[in-house]
This record gives structure tokens, sequence and C-alpha cells, in this order.
């Protein structure tokens, strides 16, 4: 049996726990996103 985990649908859940929990967060979550997907087109890497 093989699992594989994607990266950014984990990302994506963990934010949405911790905007749930602590709305303020949504700011930083957003920005950190949005740096994290810039920086990856920029350079082409892959997650």
């Amino acid at each position: 049996m093989n699992v594989q985990i994607s990266l950014q649908p984990l990302l994506a859940l963990m934010a949405g726990i911790l905007i749930l929990i602590m709305p303020r967060l949504l700011n930083y979550i957003v920005a950190i996103y949005l740096i994290v997907i810039g920086l990856v087109g920029l350079f082409g890497l892959r997650l």
C-alpha cells in the first residue's frame, strides 16, 4: 500500500484549523501563503 500526501492540501487544512481557533491569524496566514506561492513561482520549485 502506497500513501502519498501532498503538501498544499495539508497546509490548507492546518491553516483553516488555525483560523477557526484564532481568527486574527488570517492576515498572517494569507501573507505567508502568498509569499511562499510567489517564491515557488519565481524559482520554479515544486512542493
